[in-house]
Order: C-alpha cells, then sequence, then structure tokens
C-alpha cells in the first residue's frame, strides 16, 4: 500500500487514526468479557479497575503534555502507543486482579502520552487550515478501523478470549514502530524555559478566566454540574453491564465461543445504529438552537434512565439487549450535542480547548468518585440495586435540563 510507505504527515495521521482505532476496537470488542469470563474479577474489582484508568489518564495529562510541548510531539506519541500495548499485553497474558490493575495504568499514562500529541503534530506539519480536513478524515478513518475490527476480533476471540487482547497489543508495538520509521517532525518548536514561564502563565490566565465565567455563567455552572452527574452514573454501569447481562439471563451458561460471538454481535449492532442515528442528527438543524439541544438532551437523559431501570429489571436476553442497545446509542447522539453546546456559550475563542478539557476533568472526578460507590453498592447488595443505584444518580440532571430550559424561555 501506498499509505504505508510514505512520510507524508497528513497520510500518516490518516492511517495512524485507522489503525489506533482498529487496534483498541479488536481490544475492547472482547475485554470486558475477557475480565469477567476468564480474570473472574468480582463487581468492586471490575468498577476499581475502571476507577484506576480514569485516575491515571486524570493524574498524568497534564505531566505527559509537558512532555510533547518541550521535548517531542514525535516521541510522545512513540512512548503513549509502547505504554498502551504494553498494558493490554500485560493484561492478556496475566489473567489475574493485579496484573490487570497495573495494564490499566500503563495504558491510561500511555493514552494521556497521546492526548493531544497527535493533533499538536499534525496542526505544526500541515498548518491548523489543513489540519482540520484531517481531523475530519481522521474520525471517518477511525471508525472504518471500528466497524473492520469487531468482525476481526470475534473471529480470534472464538479461539481464545484473550487472544485479540495480546494480538492488540502487539499491534499498538507495530504502530509505534511504523511512527518511528515514516513520523516525520520537521515543524516542532520546542518551549525553551523562557516559553515555559510563558505557557504556565497563560495557563494560571486561563483558569482565572474559566473561574471567572462559571462564576458568571449559570449556564456554564449547569454544563459541569451536569457532566459531574454524568460522571457518577458512567463507569459503574460500563463496568457492570456484562456481568448483570451473564447472571440474570441464560446465556451466561454458553462456552466462551459463543458468549465472544454475541457480546461482539452486540457492539456492532451498536456501532451500525449509532452510525445511522449520528448521520439524520447531522441532516437535521437540531444543533442550530441551543433550546432544540436543551430538549434534546432533557429527552436523552429520560431515555437513559427509564433504561437503565428497565435493564436493572429485565430478565429476559431480548429486553436485556434492547435496553442496553438504547442506552449505549442515545449517549453516542449525546456526545456531540453536548460538545456544539458548550461551543456555543464559551464566551473567548482562546479558552475553547481548556474548558472542553475542564469538562472531561469535571466527567473524570464524578466517575473516580462515583465508580467505587457503585461497585461497593453491588459486592454488598446485587449488581441489579447497583445499577438503580446508577439510574438515581443521574435523575437530577432532569431537574437542572428543567431549570436551564426554563431560564432560556425568560
Amino acid at each position: 500500500m501506498k499509505i504505508l510507505k510514505t512520510k507524508d504527515p497528513y497520510r500518516v495521521y490518516i492511517f495512524t487514526c485507522f489503525l489506533s482505532q482498529l487496534f483498541f476496537t479488536i481490544i475492547f470488542t472482547v475485554n470486558l468479557l475477557y475480565q469477567v469470563q476468564t480474570v473472574k474479577l468480582d463487581p468492586l474489582q471490575l468498577v476499581l479497575v475502571g476507577t484506576i484508568l480514569e485516575l491515571s489518564v486524570f493524574l498524568f495529562e497534564i505531566p505527559t503534555g509537558v512532555v510533547s510541548d518541550l521535548k517531542s510531539r514525535k516521541l510522545s506519541i512513540i512512548i503513549g502507543y509502547l505504554l498502551i500495548g504494553f498494558g493490554f499485553l500485560v493484561e492478556g497474558l496475566f489473567p489475574y486482579f493485579i496484573p490487570v490493575l497495573l495494564a490499566q495504568v500503563a495504558w491510561g499514562i500511555g493514552y494521556t502520552f497521546t492526548s493531544g500529541s497527535q493533533q499538536a503534530w499534525i496542526a505544526d506539519e500541515i498548518g491548523e487550515e489543513r489540519a482540520s480536513l484531517a481531523f475530519i478524515r481522521g474520525a471517518k478513518a477511525g471508525n472504518l478501523g471500528q466497524i473492520i475490527a469487531i468482525p476481526l476480533s470475534i473471529f480470534i476471540g472464538y479461539f481464545m478470549i484473550s487472544l485479540p487482547i495480546i494480538i492488540g497489543g502487539l499491534c499498538m508495538f507495530g504502530l509505534a514502530i511504523y511512527l518511528m520509521i515514516f513520523m516525520k517532525e520537521d515543524n516542532f518548536k520546542p518551549l525553551n524555559k523562557l516559553g515555559r514561564i510563558s505557557t504556565l502563565k497563560n495557563m494560571k490566565g486561563s483558569m482565572g478566566k474559566i473561574l471567572f465565567y462559571s462564576k458568571a455563567s449559570f449556564i456554564m455552572r449547569m454544563l459541569f454540574l451536569i457532566a459531574l452527574f454524568v460522571g457518577f452514573y458512567s463507569e459503574g454501569f460500563d463496568r457492570l453491564w456484562m456481568s448483570h447481562l451473564l447472571n440474570v439471563s441464560n446465556i451466561g451458561n454458553l462456552t466462551d465461543e459463543k458468549l465472544v460471538l454475541i457480546m461482539g454481535g452486540i457492539q456492532f449492532m451498536v456501532v451500525l445504529i449509532s452510525f445511522v442515528a449520528l448521520h439524520l442528527m447531522n441532516r437535521s438543524s437540531i444543533h442550530q438552537n441551543l433550546k432544540h439541544i436543551y430538549m434534546a438532551l432533557f429527552i436523552g437523559s429520560i431515555f437513559i434512565i427509564t433504561s437503565l431501570i428497565g435493564f436493572a429489571f429485565s430478565t429476559y436476553v431480548v429486553g436485556l439487549l434492547v435496553f442496553y442497545i438504547i442506552i449505549q446509542v442515545t449517549r453516542k447522539v449525546m456526545y456531540p450535542l453536548e460538545d456544539v453546546w458548550l461551543n456555543k456559550i464559551i464566551p473567548e475563542s482562546s479558552l475553547r480547548a481548556t474548558l472542553f478539557s475542564v469538562k472531561g476533568q469535571v466527567d473524570a472526578i464524578g466517575q473516580i468518585g462515583g465508580g467505587p460507590v457503585i461497585g461497593l453498592v453491588a459486592s454488598n447488595f446485587t449488581i441489579k440495586t447497583a445499577i438503580i443505584v446508577s439510574a438515581i444518580l443521574l435523575s437530577p440532571v432532569l431537574y437542572l435540563y428543567k431549570i436551564i430550559m426554563k431560564s432560556s424561555k425568560e
């Protein structure tokens, strides 16, 4: 393939987006099933695995960004994929709680080395205007990678559940080697001490502005508060849904090979339905009006809360799958609407990246705080009770959206 041999940054970026999503999806199609069926993690351990991952990303996001700004974008990205590959290789080869926990730390830190660095690298190399097109094409290439990866993961995982995780980890090493050879870095200008001081001053100034606008803007405060509640509920559900599905339905008695086929099929359905839903949403005018966005997010939250309760009480496979797909598709549709909402209320373009980062950090804080609580509920009571608690933790957002919609009418 020509794209494999070229050193053109644009092509390398698109190919990296495709490959990284391909490898991640090969791993994640079976990752949770592996943790439940092979490693035999209990509900609290499952949630702690997710919490440790979120905590690693939260703590290392800024320090690893310094490496990217002061040393090299290329170096940061290569280190990132090597750590991600190492983390998944450890998880796939050692099916025990402690190695799986340590693997989350490794790949979580690796993720922070790549997060933001790839975008910064391509913008440096080809300019901001052409980079915007690269971001869109890269996202499309990533989606294609996901669609290809799910049946591929099912085929590999049919022989052994851990195999897609091990192969995915090795492929991440391969991606790092590919980037060592083909990734050019001609336009990177590392920050010197003066630049570092200037950056710290800018960060301090930006945080001051964020605090000012958060205090001044009622809508922004509501948005961050909603992000916190979303974080509270999401980590527990994301880690426990499969255990609940296997516990209350008869598919828990199936062989590992058949479970891989079923779980992969579920993920494939979510990807395809989400693609159609997002396509229809993009063709509508909903994103042009804040009032319509508020109403859509309010209705979406109702869907998620009621589906969480439905999922908790269902005992038949069809009901469980329908509620799970509704939850996942609704979330995928709501994410871009939340981004449009924040983008429309940002007072200064210079604060855009920082405010999006703050929203992500607030969500992470919610996951770090809410995950262990849900895990303890599941361990001391039942997973069904934990999922109901997740629905209760999300329910305050309905009240917050009603306040927002009321204030937007005045």
